[in-house]
């Protein structure tokens, strides 16, 4: 069955050789044009899971169903690179005591890890099945989750066997921090991370990462556990440059990592480094947002001409939101990107870091992923902050919004 989607009133395909109208101001570091790819009085074609057909609505071929998006506009469904969902428990009473002045580190983890391994599967698969329908409903169609609030082999294995039966973009993170009983032997942790833990976890996880920072793991130590995960086959990824100043990015990039996840505090050869790699930068402002931390300058990256990708790091402690809306807004009130820039790294910008080239676009051949907001415009998802704009979604030519 072919489903047509008409009067869009403008429509984000993320493919340039798709833009209708004269080039737009600048909206990526790589120069001038639109890679919005903007089609205004649109029309999307969905044969099965696939998009058959782009273009504007006058042109637009018959097809079985048609659905009227009555001025609405539509962007690709938000590629989320970056979430920590497989946990149990919350950290209220951490936030509640950050917000009153206590400064965030890496240390209440441990909060998280033990009421996690205190769960039975049943309530961790369901409070991930509850956390991926909550971005589904704010226009998420595809999401990366991690392990790491295990930190034993039976338990981050577990959380990855989870995650794996219920979204494709899985990721071994046993080395978020040293786990507690090992506080005293962090070397012989890195041990177990890349032995018998990754033994037990790589076959559910298609990625490895790190959470490479003073309090969790130095260069050394995170180069050993990403060497370890690339032998088993898994693509690395790095936690970088969060916290501090540190060898993370460069890291990241040494190893041919597909994303520095964080780059809030970045040199001007860290810049350079992820400028002249395939690396994304990937910025996760609901973090400094929770944390009052600095924020990331994108601008900076965006001008070097670094690939920038946006994601909501949902997770327990330190970004307990998983609106990718919520971080476009934040992205272009305090982190210097304009609203284009911000819609590109939260939709091509997630495909890039999880490299990914069916997803994050709306052109033939790509997944049929796409978002219908009650607004004529994406720049209103900046625009007006907080509103729940998202009024339709389809996931792989299925309409579940």
């Amino acid at each position: 069955m072919t489903t047509l989607v008409t009067h869009i009133a403008s429509l984000v395909t993320n493919d340039p050789s798709l833009g209708s109208g004269p080039p737009r101001s600048r909206t990526s570091g790589s120069g001038e044009g639109d890679p919005l790819g903007l089609i205004q009085d649109a029309a999307v074609v969905i044969d099965g899971d696939r998009i058959a057909w782009v273009g504007e609505s006058s042109k637009a071929p018959a097809t079985d169903n048609r659905v009227d998006a009555e001025g609405r506009a539509g962007i690709p469904g938000f590629v989320d690179s970056h979430s920590h969902l497989v946990f149990a428990g919350d950290r209220t009473a951490e936030f509640n005591a950050r917000m009153s002045g206590r400064p965030y580190s890496a240390g209440g983890i441990r909060t998280t890890v033990a009421a996690t391994r205190a769960a039975d599967d049943a309530e961790l698969a369901a409070n991930l099945d509850r956390y991926l329908a909550e971005a589904l409903r704010q226009g998420t169609t595809t999401m990366e989750t991690k392990s790491g609030y295990g930190l034993t082999a039976a338990d981050e294995s577990r959380a990855l066997r989870i995650a794996a039966a219920r979204t494709d973009d899985v990721t071994y993170l046993g080395a978020h921090i040293v786990a507690p009983e090992y506080a005293d032997d962090p070397a012989a942790y890195v041990d177990l991370v890349t032995g018998p833990m990754l033994d037990a976890c790589a076959p559910h996880a298609r990625w490895v990462d790190v959470f490479c920072e003073r309090g969790a793991f130095d260069a050394d130590q995170a180069r050993a556990v990403l060497a370890a995960g690339m032998k088993k086959g898994l693509l690395p990824r790095v936690h970088a440059n969060q916290l501090s100043y540190g060898p993370g990015v460069q890291l990241a990039v040494e190893l041919g990592a597909a994303s520095a996840d964080h780059c809030t505090h970045l040199t001007d050869a860290d810049i350079d480094a992820l400028a002249q790699s395939d690396t994304v930068a990937t910025l996760l402002p609901g973090a400094e947002f929770s944390t009052r931390a600095k924020w990331p300058d994108a601008r900076r990256l965006l001008d070097a001409g670094v690939t920038v990708a946006l994601a909501s790091d949902c997770n327990p402690g330190s970004s307990f939101t998983s609106s990718v809306p919520f971080c476009i807004a934040l992205a272009v009130r305090d982190m210097g990107m304009t609203p284009d820039e911000a819609v590109l790294a939260a939709t091509a910008g997630g495909a890039a870091a999880l490299r990914r080239t069916d997803v994050g676009r709306l052109s033939v051949g790509a997944r049929a992923d796409l978002v219908l907001l009650d607004a004529p415009s994406h720049v209103h998802l900046a625009y007006r902050p907080g509103v729940p704009l998202v009024s339709a979604v389809w996931k792989s030519g299925r309409r579940e919004v």
